[in-house]
């Protein structure tokens, strides 16, 4: 473990919270959660990177150790086992900021469980709900809408032949954690796909970069950034619901490797959104936090789930901003699930989640009264950005905002210009770009994957879409 150079003054602290998180990642969603804790109970987290990163390097509310290749099986057990050993018998918190930790922490759960409270459903139900091909038939069962999807198995080359969906079309690796591992020039989250050629060209460089996990392919559904829905929920130990933070997305990072992670939030409620969650996760007997993905579509208002993480997000600092802090939840929680609030508590709508300056934000969004909306939410103080903490000391981090927005600038004037060049493509290029901004289409008609036998199924109706089980 490599950490002197990046320990701070000051050492980890459990503070009141009486059990030291041990969180595991580097992103903004490290940085948030060991914010939650230090506001919420004056605790300095411990937080394992495999680098020191911007964010949480020289932090006053955290202590930082580098561990290098922290994702690598070995690495992972070592440094977490001499963790443990450090602090004992202090009672330690396993926290996770990425899907492939949180596999490894499911995968050792037994080992790991003598040393750390781990918030984290085992194994079995992780593989249930994070293999995106195994979510889509939880959600068929459950009665929960979802994209037409078919499932696509390296194993069987021919299975491309006859799927009953029209491009543009989305694909994704099933496994998030397994598909993590995998490196090879142009890699994406995600991959929208205007024809044939180019969903070859994808899957070939999935192949290539040693990803031979299922492909989900999926309709795109059209609509701008701010079509789409981040849901946040906590379940008690007994697999019940008892907390829903539910946010209209503003803006996406627009890097390839980060598609579909929100940079800005506007906070919301949605009564059929929630209780679609709740009957899933309750179904199932979820417990911790769970975060999801939901888009609506702008041409009749329904809502398609995407995605559920077995953690919390990037951004759940909204749910926190929104009065929620999330590691209250996790902590009482742990304690005891009968001293929670009774019910289900829905976070109040209206705060404004924002890592990305105001005039990038209003730049993005279209529409006018949406627009309106968030410019009186920073007017009235609504705004917040976790990377801003008052509780910084050191100069060098209080002007770690201020950097970050420059970056952020730079970042999406090149995403301006790569959208407008897509959408000048000629012919079936450019498909994908134009749904995704909402923008008018100059193909006469977007083309179809040939097709054998059988009818197309409706919207929503995963299973009958699923033609790889």
């Amino acid at each position: 473990m490599n950490d002197n150079r990046t320990r701070p003054r000051a050492a980890a602290d459990a503070g009141a919270a009486g059990v030291l998180p041990v969180i595991l990642g580097g992103d903004i969603g490290a940085y948030s959660l060991a914010r939650a804790f230090n506001e919420a109970y004056g605790t300095r987290p411990l937080v394992l990177s495999q680098s020191r990163t911007h964010l949480i390097g020289g932090s006053s509310i955290l202590e930082n150790r580098v561990v290098e290749r922290l994702e690598s099986e070995p690495v992972f057990l070592a440094a977490l086992a001499a963790v443990a050993e450090e602090h004992a018998p202090a009672p330690l918190m396993l926290l996770a900021c990425g899907d492939w930790y949180v596999r490894l922490i499911a995968e050792h759960r037994d080992e790991l469980a003598a040393s750390y409270a781990i918030p984290y459903v085992p194994l079995e139900l992780l593989d249930r709900l994070t293999r995106k091909d195994r979510f889509l038939a939880l959600c068929a069962e459950a009665g929960v809408p979802c994209p037409r999807t078919a499932v696509y198995d390296p194993a069987d080359p021919a299975g491309l032949d006859g799927l009953p969906l029209t491009f543009p079309l989305v694909a994704k690796a099933a496994s998030s954690a397994d598909y993590h591992y995998a490196q090879f020039p142009g890699k994406r989250k995600v991959f929208f796909l205007d024809d044939r050629a180019a969903l070859d060209k994808a899957l070939g460089a999935l192949r290539a970069g040693g990803y031979d996990g299922k492909v989900l392919l999926q309709e795109l559904i059209p609509g701008d950034d701010t079509q789409m829905r981040v849901l946040t929920t906590y379940s008690d130990r007994t697999g019940k619901v008892r907390m829903m933070a539910l946010g209209q997305t503003l803006l996406e990072d627009k890097h390839p490797l980060a598609v579909g992670n929100p940079v800005a939030i506007l906070g919301r409620v949605d009564e059929a959104v929630m209780a679609d969650a709740r009957r899933l996760l309750e179904s199932v007997g979820y417990t911790g936090f769970a975060n999801f993905d939901v888009k609506v579509d702008p041409r009749d208002g329904s809502h398609r789930f995407l995605e559920l993480n077995a953690r919390l997000g990037r951004s759940s600092h909204y749910v926190t901003a929104a009065g929620q802090n999330v590691a209250r939840w996790l902590v009482e929680g742990m304690r005891d699930a009968d001293a929670l609030p009774t019910g289900v508590t829905v976070a109040e709508p209206g705060a404004l989640f924002s890592v990305a300056p105001r005039d990038v934000v209003l730049g993005w969004v279209r529409d006018p009264k949406l627009r309106d909306e968030v410019r009186r939410a920073w007017a009235e103080g609504r705004a917040c950005d976790p990377v801003d903490n008052p509780a910084e000391r050191r100069l060098a981090r209080r002007l770690c905002p201020l950097a970050q927005r420059m970056r952020a600038r730079r970042a999406f004037r090149a995403a301006r210009r790569e959208q407008r060049a897509q959408l000048r493509a000629p012919g079936t290029r450019g498909l994908a770009a134009a749904a995704l901004a909402g923008a008018p289409c100059d193909a006469a008609a977007p083309p179809r994957l040939p097709r054998t036998a059988g009818p197309s199924p409706a919207p929503g109706d995963a299973a009958a879409a699923a033609v790889r089980p």
